[in-house]
Order: structure tokens, then sequence, then C-alpha cells
């Protein structure tokens, strides 16, 4: 009867949700975007690893960042324009006005800000409607008989990683003639050549059918430097202009739109060098009530680059013990580095040149955009809350950013997240990526290659595994720390690769290497092997913990249970693990527990681990004043008797991985109910955050990473505590839903989102350690976290353990295909929408039923 109560409540909360209810401050989430909420919108256009360009509230490009690094603040001299004949006033930049924050405060502004295009008439009226991967924009002007809807777009196909990594985007115009007379108008675009950088190399608009390449060369020094842009259309009425007026000043923006004013069409010819930039007009002809569409094609070429990260491996210690992958050349696990050793993406072992990716792109536009279509039409058929589908897809587009990287060989890679102009923290960091759920399930066979560069590439021969990869990948120097719970969190995420693909031939390939990562982790960590990770412990804080602690070692009781299971299937031996086991649940529950969530026990004088003071750290300095707070409360940089929001996240690594929970299941509740008490404020104002407060400060809300509601807090506590990380957030919301805490979870989702609203903050660039952060893909936990869906492909079972009542639909992707799946008075719902979903069984609430 309890449970029934609790399900209705938490049912009739999410109705309310899905009713479209609005944030406190205004605007419905998962609806449109208008007025102030567009202030800050840049929506991701790009391929996985292949750079990306931005389409903003306005409609207007920036963040233009396609040479395999960010590029945050480039925004490039590039519009369409329409010219209405005419009609007064009938040239206007296709785009909304430009955002008040643009005319004071960016670097240069004081002088003006020239040759951008914000100073150009525009349409009076917009809004922004995002459903991943499209961008809507509706765009109105009353001086105007012409309403434009804009549709921007870049392939992004479940468990197709190819057709979602290329290196392409478009925009669709729609025109609709809303007057009573025929009219006459002409669509243009313009870019200056913003390939061109440097100074160096040659810049030119090459010639292309419809269009433009703007370029610029390499050179034998610096080949890098080398990138093709491509605009063109496929109207055979194109007219191009491959160079824009060349003099001083704003010379060749003024000329340009002179032009586009008085309705002509220039053709200039290709010229050797010097090129400042290129257009191409389009005329097009509406009668009264018609509408017509005329698609803009961009596709790019960068195929070198100068990244080169991380230390090549030095001696026998560092190199992999793993050779199964190496006698496999098919498997492209130690494939070299193509051409000089440095990074070279994906698309560039596919495709010649930038004009073979603009044929590709205009000969598969329409398959790849239904197919594009297909999933967005599956994803939003989601009944699930507002919040949760918003959270969700807006955290989609860290696939696309500069975030991911795919190299050469086909391999997945990724930074923490993007710096302004560089990525920021290398290597695929396993304790960051630990948190991200939208790719294991949107992309598996991507998520594998990251489990088999961990085990068979960054582990070495004693078991220890670098949490940061290089780049390109190949062995590393093993001279830092393993992060416990980056390794730990992998072993769990072996046997959830293992459940998704169904390929038990792979885990035969890995288990002996992640064995041995296990056997490693015992070693160092719980050397006395008393089931807790008593050594100190480098964690995803940037410091190592001193002492057991509920976050770590619920880590190691969740990869002890996937080892004894992933043993099993395979005939293993894992009787001691069943043993170690056993004592880590009992040691979390009753030595890691203070009756109302866990903690750590801060211990640093009965270990093997030397004096703190002299214990390899990352920036942690013990000066005098530090010595005189370590004899008093212990190492810096712990959390104590603190309420962690990261409590005991090693748990629901084991949910979202497909594990039964292991631990005690009203403690980890209750742990969960006290991070929602303690650790979520509404209000921030009254809170003191001497570290990072940009993510969540004033008036904003949001759930902070500790609190210590017992008092004891100390002087120095981990060095992150007073933040807010959107990443954690959805991890605890998630984790709540699992545990049937659907309202609570809730509250978290919206106090997040409200955040990023679009007035302060970009809706889809969720940042943390820079923009676009990898850890923000928690979020897509909610949706197993609220509805209990999971399909396991070793078994063809699919399981279904709905929080959210009988009543429900929801998305589903497998290793072969992706759909729709829910709840109808009860029964089991499944639409197969693409690919293939093999289901031999359905389990509702473990109860078998009949789809």
């Amino acid at each position: 009867m309890k449970y029934t109560l609790l399900l209705t409540i938490a049912a009739l909360a999410l109705l309310q949700s899905c009713a479209g209810d609005s944030p406190s401050r205004g605007r419905a989430f998962n609806g449109a975007y208008e007025g102030e909420y567009l202030n800050r919108i840049a929506f991701p256009i790009g391929g996985m690893g292949a750079g990306m360009f931005c389409i903003e509230g306005s409609g207007a490009i920036s963040h233009m960042s396609v040479r395999h690094k960010p590029e945050i603040f480039h925004e490039p001299c590039m519009f369409a324009a329409i010219h209405v004949k005419g009609v007064e006033n009938g040239t206007k930049v296709l785009e909304g006005q430009s955002p008040e924050w643009k005319r004071f405060g960016l670097g240069g502004s004081g002088n003006g800000l020239g040759n951008t295009t914000w100073g150009l008439p525009r349409f009076r009226e917009n809004t922004f409607q995002a459903r991943f991967p499209f961008a809507e924009i509706a765009l109105k002007d009353e001086e105007l008989p012409v309403d434009v809807q804009m549709k921007a777009w870049s392939p992004f196909v479940p468990t197709d990683e190819d057709n979602s990594s290329l290196p392409v985007g478009a925009i669709e115009y729609t025109f609709h003639n809303t007057g009573k007379e025929p009219l006459e108008i002409i669509f243009s675009y313009m870019s200056r050549n913003f390939m061109f950088f440097d100074r160096k190399g040659v810049s030119t608009a090459k010639p292309m059918t419809n269009g433009f390449i703007l370029s610029q060369t390499g050179t034998a020094d610096e080949p890098h430097l080398q990138g093709d842009f491509a605009i063109y259309t496929d109207n055979p009425q194109t007219k191009v202009n491959y160079c824009l007026f060349r003099g001083g000043w704003f010379d060749p923006l003024t000329i340009a739109w002179n032009d586009f004013s008085a309705g002509i069409m220039r053709e200039n010819e290709p010229v050797e060098f010097g090129t400042p930039g290129a257009s191409l007009s389009v005329p097009l002809q509406l009668k009264p009530g018609e509408k017509k569409t005329l698609n803009l094609y961009m596709a790019w070429y960068v195929p070198f680059t100068d990244l080169r990260i991380g230390g090549d491996a030095q001696t026998e210690e560092d190199q992999p013990a793993a050779t199964a992958c190496c006698a496999d050349p098919s498997s492209g696990c130690c494939t070299p580095a193509a051409g000089d050793g440095n990074y070279r993406p994906w698309y560039s072992s596919q495709f010649e040149d930038v004009q073979e990716v603009a044929a590709y792109w205009l000969k598969n536009y329409a398959d790849l955009k239904t197919k594009s279509q297909t999933f967005t039409d599956a994803f939003y058929a989601s009944t699930l809350p507002g919040e949760v589908m918003e959270a969700v897809a807006a955290n989609l587009s860290i696939i696309k950013s500069p975030t991911v990287l795919r190299q050469f060989d086909g391999r997945l890679w990724g930074w923490e997240g993007c710096g302004d102009n560089w990525g920021c923290c290398h290597g695929s960091c396993t304790h960051v990526w630990n948190y991200a759920q939208a790719i294991p399930h949107l992309f598996p066979a991507m998520e594998r290659s990251l489990r088999e560069t961990e085990f068979m590439v960054s582990q070495n021969k004693a078991g220890h595994q670098t949490f940061r990869t290089n780049l390109p990948i190949r062995p590393v120097v093993h001279d830092f720390h393993s992060a416990s719970d980056g390794q730990l969190g992998g072993i769990m995420k072996a046997y959830r690769e293992w459940r998704i693909s169904g390929d038990t031939e792979w885990l035969k390939t890995l288990y002996p290497s992640v064995k041995q990562s296990l056997d490693y982790c015992i070693g160092v960590w719980d050397p006395r092997e008393t089931g807790a990770l008593e050594e100190p412990h480098h964690n995803t804080y940037d410091i190592e913990f001193w002492g057991p602690d509920g976050m770590c070692t619920s880590f190691y009781t969740g990869a002890l249970q996937a080892i004894v299971l992933m043993g099993k299937a395979l005939g293993e031996d894992v009787n001691r693990y069943e043993t170690l086991l056993a004592r880590s649940k009992d040691y979390m529950e009753n030595r890691l527990y203070d009756g109302e969530y866990f903690i750590q026990d801060i211990r640093w004088k009965d270990l093997n681990a030397p004096d703190p003071t002299k214990a390899q750290s990352f920036h942690t300095q013990y000066t005098p004043e530090a010595v005189a707070i370590l004899e008093k409360e212990g190492p810096k940089y712990q959390y104590g008797t603190g309420c962690l929001s990261d409590g005991v996240l090693g748990s629901w690594i084991s949910l979202v991985c497909g594990m039964p929970e292991v631990l005690d299941r009203e403690k980890v509740t209750s742990h969960l109910v006290s991070v929602h008490k303690y650790n979520l404020k509404k209000d921030l104002r009254d809170h003191a955050n001497p570290q990072r407060p940009t993510f969540a400060m004033g008036d904003d809300g949001g759930l902070l990473l500790c609190s210590w509601p017992k008092d004891g807090k100390l002087q120095l506590p981990f060095v992150y505590s007073d933040e807010v990380w959107t990443g954690i957030e959805y991890q605890v919301a998630s984790h709540l839903m699992f545990e049937g805490q659907v309202e609570k979870g809730l509250e978290i989702v919206r106090a997040c989102r409200e955040r990023y609203d679009g007035r302060i903050r970009n809706p889809f660039n969720e940042y943390e350690c820079g923009s676009w952060y990898a850890r923000a893909m928690s979020s897509y936990g909610m949706i197993e976290g609220l509805t209990g869906v999971r399909y396991d492909a070793v078994d063809g079972i699919l399981y279904i353990d709905s929080r959210i009542g009988n009543n429900f639909t929801s998305f589903l992707s497998t290793d072969t295909g992706f759909g729709t799946v829910g709840l109808k008075n009860g029964k089991p719902t499944l639409d197969v929408k693409y690919g293939t979903i093999n289901v031999k069984k359905c389990l509702v609430s473990n109860e078998e039923m009949t789809l």
C-alpha cells in the first residue's frame, strides 16, 4: 500500500509537470524561446568529433570551431539576407535582433566592434525552438510581406556513428508570401574568409557547383593551416561572387550590402589569392500565399592538426599488458597515428577533400534528414516531464561540440570540456566520463572504443590505469595516481557495454585486463582487504581522499559486483571477489553510514601511504599553515562528516550499468533524501563560495556538492565543495527517481534548467571546467531513472520498471536500433522506428508480459 501511494503521488507530479507548467521565471520547459530567453542561445551544428558552429537564438552563426579546437568567441562575418523587390526597407539580414549583450563588454567593444554584421537591418521578431538535432527559427517583420522559417541541423542517427560524424551542417530557409501580390525576392549569403588566419598560406575562394569554398593553404612547416569550408545550394539559378570587393576599412561588407540592397547578383571570377570572402545569390518568385524552401549546405575539411598530447611511454613498465587487440590488426587498437604523428580526424580517412564531403552531403541529404527526423520524432514522442526532456536533449549537444574528437582510425576521444580556445582537461578523463550516459546507448560502438582504450592502451602490466589518455591514442607514461572512481567505474562500464552489445566474445577479450585492473585497485587502495578504500585515493575532485568514504567505496562495491557477474558468466573463479563484495557491502552499511547518510572516515596515521606532506598530489601544498591544519584535522581537502551529493555515486553507476542495487536500498534512499534536504538551495545569495562561483550564484538555485548539516565542516574541505555542477545534479536526480523519489528529483532538475534558460546562460552549453562539459550527459540517466526501461542484448530482455505510473511513452536506443517504449494501461508497448531490437522476453516490474 505504501509503495502504491508513493507511485500515485509521483504519477500526479509527473502529469502536472507534463501539463506545461512554467517555471518560476516564466518559460515552459521544453518549449519555444522568445524575448529575453533568446539572449544566450548557441545551438551546436556539426558531427561527432568533426567540429561545429552554433546557431544563436537570433539565427546568427557563432562559435565557429572547425579546426579541431574550441573557438568559443569566434563569430565570423557571415550572414544570409533577403531582398524583396519594390518594398521599402525590403533588404534585411535573415536573423532576429542582435542581443543587447553584444553592444558593450566584449573585447574591442570600446572601439565599436567593426567588421561584424550587427549593424545591418534585420527582422524585428523571432522565436527559437529546439528539437534536437534540429533548431527551428521563425522570423517576422511587419515591414515585409514575407515570413521566414529557418531549420538548422546536422545528421544525428543513433547506432550510425559514421553518418553522425560528418563535418557538415545545413540551414533550410522557407519563405512564405503573406501578402496579396506576387513577390520577387533575392536570397543572398555572404562570408568573409574566416578560414584564413595567422596570415600564412594563401587565402582563396575556390569554385564549386552552386557555391564557393573558403580556403587557406597549409605550408610545408605548418600543414595544419590547411582548411576548406564550402557554402553552396542545390539551386541551378545560383549566382556566385568568388571575390568580394578588395579594399581597406569596411569596404568588402559595405559593397556587398550595397549590392544586396540594390538587388544586384554580382558574379566575380575567382582570384588566385587575397580574396576577402565570397557570396552567392538565388532569385525566387513567390505567388500570394506560396511557400518555397531553399537549402543552404555547409561542409568543411581540415585534415591535419598540430595536436599531440601526452608523453610517450618510455619504459617497459609503461607498456600495456594487453596484446589481444594488437594481435588483431582489424581492431585498430594499436594503430599508430597517421601522417606526422599528430591527431587527424576520422573524416579525413573517409574523404579526400571538401569536394568529396560536399558531394556526399548533397547526395545523401534527404536520406540523412529522414533518419535524423525519425530519431527526433521518436525522442520527442516521450511523455516524460518537460524539464527532463529539455535537460537530456540539451546535453546531447555535447556530442556535437569540440569536447568530442574522433581520431583517424575511428576511435573516440574526449576532453572534459571546452576552454575558450583550447580543450579543457584532456584524455577522455575516466572520472568525468563516468557520469556520461548518452553515448553508451546512442552510439555503443563508440563507447566500447573508450573501454578498449582504457584497458588495452592506458593500462600497464601492473594494472595501473591512467585516467587521461594520450592523443593520438597510444601508450602513456604512468607517473601519477590512478583515479579510484575512474578505474573502478570502468569495470562497471565494461559490464554495461557487454549487456548493451550482447557481444560475449568482446567481453572475453577484455576480461583479463578488467580483472588485472581490479586486482591493482585492491592491492593499492584496500591492501588489507577490508572491503573499503582505506589508502589515499585520487578522485574526480582532483585530490585524494584519505581513509574510507562512501563515494569511492561505493564504486569499489559496484566494481566487485560487476567482476562477479562477468566472471561467473565466463566460468571464471570469483570466490575472492565475492568475499570482498560481502565485506564492502557490510563496511558501507555499518561503518560509513551515520544513520542518515554516508560519510568519510578520515584516516592518515595508520596507513601504508607516506605522510600527506610527502605524498604525491596535484596542486596540494603543505605550507606551515597547512601543516597546522593537518595536525588538528587531518589532510587537506576531505569531507569527513559532510553530506556529499556524490556520497553514494557508485550505487547509481551500478544501476545505470544494468546491475542490481547491491547496497541496502533504504539507506541509499535516506542518503539521497538527505542530499535533497541539505544540499538543494532555492537561492544562493547567502551561500559563501570562495571557489568558482559562476556555475550558480546570487538568486540562482542549485544543488551544492556538499554541506555539513551536523557541523564538522573542515577549514579546507575538498576544493570544489561549495560549487554546483550540473552533472552531479542530474545523477542525484536520476538516482532519486530510481528510488521512487520522483518529485524530489524533478525539483533538482528544475533548479538546474532555470539557470540555463537562455537569459544569462546558454541552454545548450552546461559548463563546469569548460563549456559543453561531458559530466552533464549524466542527464540521460534520468530516462531509465523514471521508467526503468533497459534492453539487455545478452539475454534479449526488455525491462520496464516504472516510477511514473502505468501510462507513459519513452525513448529507447540499443546497439541495433531505436524506437519508443512504454506502458499503456500497464501493458508494455514497443515501436521500433529504426533498425531492429530483438526482444525475446519483456519484464514489467519483474513480471513477464507479452508485447
